[in-house]
């Protein structure tokens, strides 16, 4: 071994201050990291639930205990029209999938398509996610899951002249849950919505 050419430096040596003071800080970090917690965490113990996907059965959001965000007319109720269900975003708990509609006798009005979630911890579902906006004036045909996406036929109008009765725009468009966010993959763009 080699010795140094010049004086020790001052900071080559650790002395019982060193130390303690090493030891110290050590110790403030693992205080710290173990009073920090997620958001949700002293819900989830008071809950004895945790990340793991429940262990029984869970049953699907349902529709009828969801208000949605539909511009109907006073007095016109809210008709959902289909709906799917299956774990969408590998939780382990199932979503609900719905069209919903303000009602009508005659013609066919603007639908909207929401997920539904039930919360970890009881109570109502919720709108967790909006595929097809209300707003859009868009309709829904062949609504269906096959695995894990969700699929349909959007239809909607070229003008505000095109009869409601009529769409003449068509688009097939499926969606999936990526990265923590469902994701639309519309088809080809043949008369696209």
């Amino acid at each position: 071994m080699q010795s140094p050419a010049g004086p020790a430096l001052p900071h080559t040596r650790s002395g019982g201050v060193h130390w303690i003071t090493t030891a110290a800080a050590l110790g403030a970090v693992v205080a710290a990291v173990a009073l920090v917690q997620p958001a949700d965490a002293s819900q989830r113990a008071a809950a004895g639930g945790s990340d793991k996907p429940p262990t029984g059965p869970v049953t699907a959001p349902d529709p009828a205990a969801v208000t949605y965000p539909m511009d109907c007319a006073p007095g016109v109720s809210v008709d959902v029209v289909s709906k799917v269900s299956g774990d969408l975003n590998g939780d382990g708990r199932p979503e609900t999938v719905v069209v919903v509609r303000c009602h009508s006798d005659i013609g066919t009005s603007a639908s909207g398509v929401f997920v539904l979630s039930a919360p970890t911890s009881g109570g109502a579902p919720r709108i967790a996610e909006t595929l097809v906006r209300p707003q859009d004036d868009r309709q829904i045909s062949g609504f269906r899951l096959e695995g894990g996406a969700v699929k349909a036929t959007v239809l909607g109008f070229s003008s505000d002249t095109t009869p409601r009765c009529c769409p003449d725009l068509r688009r097939d468009y499926s969606w999936e849950w990526r990265d923590g966010r469902y994701v639309a993959l519309p088809g080809p763009a043949d008369g696209s919505v």
